[in-house]
């Protein structure tokens, strides 16, 4: 099963919202985050499959990342701002899926199922806004292995 983790790309200042708060939610991209959202898309939209399922937050930020994708996606509030690692990976029912998953969320969410996945000593890694982390897990001699397969910034595209 393919994992893929993507956060959102940059978006407008809160001016103090309170993560998950109604100001929170609708905060727009900003012209770079536009930029890098359809950066990272053109790479992405390159390298997945057809049957990739893509969930995204309920956030404007997310969806309008989610967005540049221009495929199908589901809008879900199990990617919402606060979500917890237990409510993505049940999202894409790692590791037991079968078809690749691509989740559109938020920090500290998404780092800290990165670090929950590759076993880090940290709670957390950074994940730069409108960056993806691509994780694989396979069976090797009867157990599950979590690979990192790809890191990718939009700015280095």
């Amino acid at each position: 099963m393919d994992l893929i983790l993507w956060r959102h790309a940059e978006a407008r200042d809160g001016e103090g919202a309170l993560a998950g708060s109604k100001l929170d939610m609708a905060r727009e991209l900003t012209v770079r985050g536009e930029r890098q959202a359809r950066r990272m898309a053109q790479w992405l939209d390159r390298q997945l499959v057809d049957t990739a399922r893509v969930y995204t937050s309920p956030a404007v930020r997310a969806e309008r990342t989610a967005h540049a994708l221009n495929r199908k996606y589901k809008v879900t509030d199990e990617l919402a701002p606060l979500a917890t690692p237990q409510q993505l990976l049940s999202l894409a029912q790692w590791p037991e899926g079968k078809s690749t998953v691509l989740l559109i969320g938020h920090q500290p969410t998404l780092g800290m199922t990165i670090a929950r996945l590759l076993n880090l000593s940290d709670e957390q890694c950074a994940v730069r806004k409108g960056s993806l982390w691509w994780l694989r897990c396979k069976e090797r001699e009867g157990s599950l292995h979590t690979q990192l397969m790809a890191v990718q910034a939009p700015d280095f595209l």
